[in-house]
């Protein structure tokens, strides 16, 4: 069974959030750390926050679209609201 997966990287440069899909989480974190995709290599190093799957790719594109939504990062802090945290008070 194939599986995509949306996942969402946070940027340790500008904290902000990468949302995207794929088929394997581990190749396309390392692309994204390797520098390989254009529109987030000036922004390297990631973390990886959050993924979940999906038995449907038109499923994950449309998780995906909805995260990049204003509700869908409202969303999205809520879930990630602890690690989000955890982040803020090691500051």
């Amino acid at each position: 069974m194939q599986f995509w997966y949306v996942y969402v990287l946070r940027s340790l440069k500008d904290k902000q959030f990468y949302i995207g899909f794929t088929n394997n989480v581990r190749r396309r974190f390392l692309q994204h750390q390797n520098g390989e995709n254009i529109s987030t290599a000036p922004r390297r190093p990631f973390e990886l926050l959050y993924f979940e799957a999906h038995t449907s790719k038109e499923d994950a594109i449309r998780r995906e679209d909805y995260f990049k939504t204003t509700k869908g990062k409202v969303t999205l802090r809520q879930v990630l609201r602890n690690a989000l945290l955890a982040d803020h008070n090691d500051s």
